[in-house]
């Protein structure tokens, strides 16, 4: 194995990084590679981000430009659609989408796509690490081949590693270099080569025995969030049910300094993870004549969601003598979580489609989300309204579906009709709150 020449560039950061797309994922970890000083050249097929970090300007929201001009100016992270350069890098690490298809399973057109790209450049020494969220095996079953195409071989002439992407777009507590990175090596020494290199750049390295470890494990982090936040979708449906406050059974319950763990109801699940990642493993589980029925159970009741709150504002628009058919609705937020800009599967957009489809005239404000287009399911093309007071009571229904920080719920509360509360966003609102519906 051509090992140790790699392993001493990558020591003295002189080996070159290359980063396979640049979304949420490749572009932060990019740069904390370029930050620690190696030279990196970022590859995507969408010519727009590599004019944007060619002129030093950040196309994601809670990633600052002043940093990222910075490292274009200085030649550190350069940017090409050029997939031939591959051949000049010593590491490439690939960060490209795994979504779903149309039947709810593994689509991984987009690994695929980048294998077959990545294929004729590959020479002997190289380190490819793929951390794209999959199921275990994709590593070895899909990408080694479309890398061994040449006739070179993994383990023997290049290295090959998985290491799962931890991204969480707007956590202001954790970043791409001080969340702790989970590697698994095809051999050991594809371990070694890995963990040397993201070592480099990250703050900690927790290696694990198999590339299929590694992958199994990011499931597991997801799973686990997605069935937990299954059942506290349930709690909440049937806290409703008994006229209970869940948000303040949450809040009880949480004052146990052991042994519980807070999770809250909301809308829908969103992103990129927690919606897609189970169903990953649902799939897998198939070839070896196992039936999730737990996990499978907890998309189920996440999935229904949308429709909950659906119904939740037809009955507080019956309570004020209002149908949905016609009445005029203003969703507040677009985005899937507070203060980002990030729609990937967010279930705002489930939401207003299923409200227009029972006739309601929607509208929508979301400061991080100027326009919606169509696509992925949404088929209207909308813009952002301004949040005015003097037209809040224009509307027949005011439906909080993400609690961002910069806008006055309690405005929202005093000059609407009839608001429909998904995220507990009006908690620390007295006046008014006779008018806000929990759903």
């Amino acid at each position: 194995m051509v090992g140790s020449p790699l392993l001493e560039r990558i020591r003295n950061r002189q080996a070159k990084v290359g980063v396979v797309g640049l979304g949420y994922v490749g572009l932060p970890l990019g740069m904390a590679f370029a930050e620690a000083g190696f030279p990196v050249t970022g590859l995507d097929i969408d010519q727009r981000k590599i004019d944007k970090i060619g002129k030093g300007e950040s196309y994601i929201k809670h990633i600052a430009s002043e940093p990222l001009a910075e490292l274009s100016r200085s030649g550190r992270l350069l940017a090409t659609t050029d997939f031939s350069k591959a051949r000049e890098l010593d590491c490439l690490i690939i960060c490209v989408p795994t979504p779903l298809t149309a039947s709810r399973e593994p689509d991984m057109s987009f690994i695929v796509q980048t294998g077959e790209a990545l294929g004729p450049h590959v020479r002997r020494g190289q380190l490819f690490i793929l951390e794209s969220t999959t199921y275990p095996g994709t590593t070895e079953e899909v990408l080694k081949p479309l890398l061994e195409k040449g006739g070179l071989k993994a383990g023997v002439d290049f290295h090959l590693a998985f290491s799962p992407e931890r991204e969480d777009p707007g956590n202001k507590n954790f970043n791409t270099k001080t969340i702790p990175k989970i590697v698994g090596g095809y051999t050991a020494e594809c371990l070694e080569v890995a963990h040397a290199l993201y070592s480099g750049a990250l703050q900690e390295v927790v290696p694990v025995s198999s590339t299929r470890v590694a992958e199994l494990a990011k499931l597991l982090e997801n799973i686990y969030r997605c069935v937990n936040i299954a059942m506290v979708n349930e709690m909440k449906m049937l806290c409703d049910r008994m006229n209970v406050d869940v948000w303040e059974v949450i809040q009880a319950a949480s004052t146990k300094p052991f042994g519980f763990q807070p999770f809250f109801p909301g809308p829908g699940l969103g992103g990129h993870c927690i919606p897609i990642d189970p169903f990953y493993l649902t799939w897998k589980a198939r070839e070896y004549e196992f039936h999730t029925k737990f996990i499978e159970l907890a998309g189920e009741v996440n999935w229904h969601m949308p429709y909950y709150v659906v119904q939740r504002t037809m009955e507080a628009l019956n309570q004020n003598r209002k149908v949905l058919n016609g009445a005029k609705v203003l969703c507040l937020g677009a985005a899937y979580k507070k203060d980002i800009d990030d729609m990937r599967e967010s279930p705002s957009l489930r939401v207003m489609s299923l409200l227009k489809e029972k006739g309601a005239d929607i509208s929508y404000h979301d400061p991080f989300v100027p326009e919606l287009h169509k696509g992925h399911g949404f088929q209207m093309e909308m813009k952002s309204v301004p949040l005015q007071p003097e037209a809040l009571s224009d509307y027949d229904a005011v439906l909080i579906l993400t609690d961002h920080s910069n806008i006055d719920y309690g405005m929202v509360v005093q000059r609407s009709q009839c608001v429909i509360d998904t995220r507990n966003a009006t908690r620390n609102i007295t006046k008014g709150r006779e008018k806000v519906t929990k759903a």
